[in-house]
């Protein structure tokens, strides 16, 4: 390769890490300008941080990774980092801890981004695998972004006026969509080894044999689940797991996170707003136990990580993993629903431009989607660039979620993408869809 096209390929690197370093921002301006200083300050929920120290914790690791680690400089504020590890200290107790206040943390990572972009100006885009094609601007990037959704859910768990606001997603439908595709027996590619900014859960690439499967053309509805909750499904033990039934017998639930019956109609509070549930989007707000239980009452069965990936990425033409349902192109308004374009699902059955080749919809975007798999690493796994990020997660404790939300942005979202929670989590923006074997 010549050492002008080195060049240019070192330049588009740095464009691609500006652009989504300044689209993360963006979005966290956002999220802690719309609402006051005793808002951002305060703890909505015991299960989130308050609003400032995920501000001031973006900022950093920010320093801890670019400025420190990539740069080799000195420390900004090294009395801070032990305020803002997210592993010495429960979100319960942040708000004890001697945070910055909204002022300082916004100074705070203001200052550090300005001497990142010099950093990202002047540090060669090589030499280690830190900072090979750009991993650890991309790295930051998407961790920002990871946060972004996570105050996101902070804002859902609010209460007061609505504070954000965004436009209607596009509109969707089943009609003339089979409720189930087949996905044939056969091997597929799980899992990326070149992806230049895929975490090292996603990593490497192994080939998977599957059996044949039907798997649902788009996620569980909200009307489809009320059938459930309607014939007593939150009341009959027999469709749920053991931990599962002892969470609704212990906190009273019967139905979705923010849904309440009002005069013999379902109403749901979404960002401040009170609305009836909408029928044709997808569920939203669910634990894996509501998810699992749903699908035994159906008839059916969660999806495998497996299993959603090959519906997600495998082309049976020609045999190869896609990085996304559509292809090897970046997500558009046209094919997924992400970034926080809109502040809920798009209807099931919206975005045919971003339908698998099997003609699957919405694998990406609109909801994360509860899988029947325990949070592992792959064959070959190692841990990069720190045991914390998967690593320590790695068991039974924790069930695998796939393909996205609403509330996630691009750059933290592709077909070989693993999320993963605790299967009683219900405030994060959590769906599901159902499988059954062929």
């Amino acid at each position: 390769m010549s050492e002008s096209q080195v060049a240019s390929d070192e330049e588009a690197l740095r464009l691609r890490a500006l652009d989504a370093l300044t689209a993360a921002r963006s979005r966290t301006a956002l999220l802690t300008t719309c609402v006051d200083d005793h808002e951002l300050t305060a703890q909505h929920s015991p299960l989130m941080s308050p609003l400032v120290w995920d501000l001031a914790h973006i900022g950093n690791q920010e320093e801890q990774w670019l400025l420190r680690a990539v740069a080799g400089r000195e420390a900004i504020r090294p009395e801070i980092d032990s305020v803002y590890d997210a592993f010495e200290h429960p979100r319960a107790e942040r708000p004890m801890l001697p945070l910055l206040s909204p002022a300082e943390s916004r100074a705070y990572a203001s200052d550090v981004r300005g001497r990142v972009l010099e950093v990202l100006d002047q540090h060669p885009l090589c030499g280690g695998p830190l900072v090979d094609s750009g991993f650890a601007f991309g790295m930051i990037a998407q961790h920002e972004q990871q946060h972004d959704e996570t105050m996101l859910i902070t804002h859902q768990l609010r209460h007061g006026p609505a504070a954000l606001d965004a436009p209607e997603p596009p509109l969707g439908g089943m009609a003339g969509l089979p409720s189930e595709v087949l996905v044939p027996a056969g091997p597929f590619t799980m899992g990326t080894s070149a992806e230049p900014w895929a975490l090292d859960n996603e990593r490497p690439a192994h080939r998977r044999e599957l059996p044949a499967y039907f798997l649902d053309t788009a996620p569980v509805t909200n009307g489809a689940f009320l059938a459930f909750v309607d014939d007593g499904g939150y009341a009959d033990e027999r469709w749920w797991a053991d931990g599962g039934w002892d969470q609704i017998r212990k906190h009273d639930i019967e139905a979705p996170l923010f849904w309440r019956r009002e005069g013999g109609q379902w109403l749901r509070r979404r960002f401040g707003v009170t609305e009836p549930v909408p029928p044709e989007e997808p569920v939203l707000h669910v634990s894996w136990y509501e998810a699992d239980a749903y699908a035994r009452w159906a008839g059916r069965r969660l999806p495998t990580e497996a299993e959603w990936e090959k519906a997600a990425r495998h082309d049976p033409v020609s045999g190869r993993s896609r990085r996304y349902p559509w292809g090897d192109g970046d997500p558009a308004p046209d094919r997924a629903n992400l970034g926080q374009r809109h502040l809920r699902p798009a209807p099931a059955g919206a975005y045919p431009e971003g339908a698998s080749p099997l003609g699957i919809r919405q694998l990406i975007g609109d909801v994360w989607e509860w899988t029947s798999s325990d949070f592992l690493p792959y064959p070959g796994f190692v841990a990069f660039p720190y045991r914390e990020y998967s690593e320590v997660f790695f068991g039974s404790d924790y069930k695998v979620l796939r393909g996205g939300s609403f509330a996630v942005d691009q750059v933290a979202c592709r077909g070989t993408f693993r999320n993963w929670d605790l299967p009683v989590r219900r405030q994060i923006f959590s769906g599901f869809r159902t499988a059954r074997d062929a």
